[in-house]
């Protein structure tokens, strides 16, 4: 990267990209004021900061809860500031609205995955999302506890649906891509109107501009032999399970990874398999070698038209519209909640002018708020304590006990074995098993996205590559927001990199936990210099210049990403029903929330285990 792009500066120990010429508005208050986590670009997520105190618990140092006195006391203390934590205490509130309550977590920004990226190109603010996506299946799929929560404090989904340009791609002849990079296949290229619809997407069936795939299929860099047998993965009605009842069906493909079923059913060589191994990583964080060929069917991937299986709703993934999306993702909702909870750290009162409230993070922590909020603050110890529970955490180098009433536990569970000494043996082998998937969320910011337009893509699978999945941003105008839908002007675009091991793998904790270090390991300038990379290759003949094109890059590192959900592959249902149970059951006077006591990364599911944790509370 030249100094013509962007230069960077240290501010507060992060690096920050500043546009050239333009100097981002929330950048400028740092000087002398509390950091805007929102506007850091270079590394974001979770960084050597924010989890340097847990690795060395993790490593073997070890904190006693009685190694100082308590200096604090609440009448509840919430671990974990993502959507969990955050509206635990707005149930805890509701219920007893002078309840005092502190919210640590370790992290400089709250929301957890939530988290909101802030650009400024040319004078023009962009918003991203650095985590947690959108209000998936609000209508149909969320419990009617979850609706009324985000509700309370100022979501209005009729108006969110408004704000959705879902015509703008398609209306510019638009399609989903797949992209063949030379390493595989020998040669770079795009092939526009991929037939397989990525889902979730905000892009509805009748707009999805797939080509038939024969024609698509044409145009791809495989051999003829493999094209022959891609054309009867795509159109073929063989039952290739023929002689199985529907229920024997559905048993065979659960224990069947859709990686095997390919293999064995449709005679896919390595190179053909690369079209589809990679394209399950943004949904389920692993390759097609750890997702079962029924959920594979259930996402509407190619292979099962013969099988005579039906759904018996829309599907896992179709329903309703994946259109409920804020400029920023879920971080909308972790502000929305801190402005309630924290009155006066932030204008306004309504979804819409949250958007671009500016948050005085020196307000978060007051001594007279009854909720303070308390970053870069690492729990090393828990448990019970007579007739209440306690606290140890670390700030700074300093610990800190604190004391409280109740304690709602809302971070990784997998670290609980480390701190929490009142775990029983099996609760402690319950969340250890808690293991969350690696990501990274890439935006970068740009100056033009003419580019696209003239390659005739808005989405490009790229599953043999780095990125996994490129996409511009959702097309979302709320508020005074408005968002760039002339091709000439600034956009953000989402890169996905999910780091896997390459081969067979044993289970799917133990390929996360080895692709964990991976991620830890790659520096910055390794995720910049292969985005540069791809979108060079896949853009290049469209226009795109990196040089002249990119204004800034942030990197949205998440060492734990997805929480752990039921792998048929690997895990026996029952007994992951009884560590379900287990995990997430009340140990004294300490409650649980957030996705990992759900086992699933969605914000409904932490909303709904945040109002059983605070219903455990009060009653």
């Amino acid at each position: 990267m030249t100094d013509s792009v962007t230069r960077r500066d240290f501010l507060d120990g992060f690096a920050c990209a500043i546009v050239a010429g333009a100097a981002p508005r929330p950048l400028l208050a740092l000087a002398g004021a509390a950091p805007y986590p929102p506007a850091r670009t270079g590394y974001g997520g979770s960084g050597p900061r924010d989890f340097a105190v847990a690795h060395a618990v993790r490593d073997g140092k070890r904190y006693a809860l009685d190694s100082a006195a308590v200096s604090e006391r609440y009448d509840c203390i919430v671990v974990g500031a993502g959507i969990g934590g955050l509206a635990a205490a707005h149930y805890l509130r509701r219920a007893r609205p002078g309840a005092r309550i502190l919210i640590l977590d370790n992290h400089d920004d709250f929301g957890g995955h939530a988290r909101r990226n802030e650009f400024n190109v040319g004078g023009r603010m962009l918003l991203g999302y650095g985590g947690s996506e959108s209000l998936e299946g609000i209508r149909r799929r969320w419990s009617a506890v979850a609706r009324e929560c985000v509700a309370s404090i100022g979501v209005d989904v009729e108006r969110l649906e408004r704000a959705f340009n879902a015509n703008l791609y398609p209306g510019l002849g638009l399609s989903s891509g797949l992209f063949f990079p030379r390493e595989t296949f020998g040669v770079d290229r795009l092939v526009t109107g991929d037939p397989v619809r990525q889902l979730p997407t905000d892009v509805p069936a009748e707009l999805h501009r797939g080509r038939p795939p024969l024609e698509f299929l044409a145009d791809c860099p495989i051999a003829e032999a493999q094209k022959a047998r891609l054309i009867d993965l795509y159109t073929g009605q063989r039952d290739v399970l023929a002689g199985m009842s529907i229920a024997a069906k559905r048993r065979a493909l659960e224990k069947t990874s859709y990686h095997d079923y390919l293999a064995r059913y449709f005679g896919l060589d390595e190179r053909s398999l690369a079209m589809f191994d990679g394209r399950t990583l943004d949904l389920f964080a692993c390759k097609a070698n750890a997702v079962s060929s029924l959920l594979a069917w259930e996402c509407q991937y190619p292979g099962f038209q013969g099988l005579g299986l039906t759904m018996s709703r829309e599907g896992i993934l179709e329903g309703d519209p994946y259109i409920h999306h804020f400029p920023d993702g879920n971080a909308t909702l972790a502000r929305l909640f801190v402005r309630e909870l924290i009155p006066g750290v932030a204008p306004g009162h309504t979804m819409e002018d949250v958007i671009d409230a500016r948050f005085d993070y020196g307000r978060l922590d007051e001594a007279a708020n009854d909720v303070r909020l308390r970053l870069a603050s690492t729990v090393v110890a828990l448990g019970n304590r007579g007739s209440g529970a306690e606290v140890l955490y670390v700030r700074d180098g300093t610990a800190t006990r604190a004391a409280a009433d109740h304690i709602v536990y809302s971070g990784y569970s997998a670290m609980l074995p480390y701190i929490c000494a009142d775990l029983g043996e099996a609760q402690r082998r319950a969340v250890a098993d808690q293991v969350r998937a690696p990501l990274v969320y890439v935006n970068v910011a740009l100056r033009s996205w003419r580019s696209w337009v003239n390659r005739g893509v808005h989405y490009v699978n790229n599953p043999a590559g780095f990125y996994s999945h490129i996409k511009l941003d959702y097309p979302v105008s709320l508020g005074d927001y408005k968002f760039s839908a002339d091709p000439d002007g600034p956009m953000i675009l989402h890169m996905l990199h999910c780091p896997y091991p390459d081969g067979p793998i044993r289970d799917l904790r133990s390929a996360w936990r080895a692709a964990r270090a991976v991620a830890y390991a790659l520096p910055f300038d390794e995720f910049e210099t292969r985005a540069r990379d791809e979108l060079t290759r896949i853009l290049g003949p469209g226009g795109f210049d990196a040089q002249r094109d990119i204004a800034a890059i942030t990197v949205n590192r998440w060492g734990h990403g997805y929480a752990y959900d039921m792998d048929t592959l690997f895990d026996d249902a029952n007994k992951a029903a009884a560590e379900t149970n287990l995990s997430r059951a009340p140990l004294g006077r300490i409650h649980f929330a957030g996705t990992d006591a759900a086992w699933m990364a969605y914000a409904h599911w932490a909303i709904d285990a945040a109002q059983r944790a605070a219903r455990e509370i009060t009653g």
